[in-house]
């Protein structure tokens, strides 16, 4: 059964950077477009970034383009983020699932992982 180890989360201040991981296993990446999601306190979760199966393509929310960069290396089953400026407004709990592909935000797989809190403070 796929699951996934998100790492690489951390408290920052606002303006600094980090770079997630996403630690596939179970089941190879390379046949799933990938995304990210996140869930602020309170709030629902929400698609920030999905990467296409080769990583040719990616896409992202509004609110984090030109910020966040979302790569993957399918030879160590892994995908990234990285998150540049980061502001109050990304603090959530950050995780990585499978989606259909990358035209909306529709998820093939049931379990999600523990995911990785980054706290953004001003």
């Amino acid at each position: 059964q796929l699951q996934f180890v998100e790492s690489g989360g951390g408290s920052v201040h606002s303006g600094e950077s980090l770079r997630l991981s996403c630690v596939g296993s179970g089941d190879s990446l390379e046949y799933y477009a990938m995304g990210w999601f996140r869930e602020a306190p309170g709030k629902e979760r929400e698609g920030v970034s999905c990467i296409t199966e080769s990583g040719s393509s990616t896409r992202y929310r509004d609110s984090v383009k030109g910020r966040f960069t979302v790569s993957r290396d399918n030879a160590k089953n892994t995908v990234y983020l990285q998150m540049n400026n980061l502001k109050v407004e990304d603090t959530a709990v950050y995780y990585c699932q499978v989606l259909l592909n990358c035209f909306g935000w529709a998820t093939l797989k049931p379990i999600w992982g523990k995911g990785t809190q980054v706290t953004v403070s001003s």
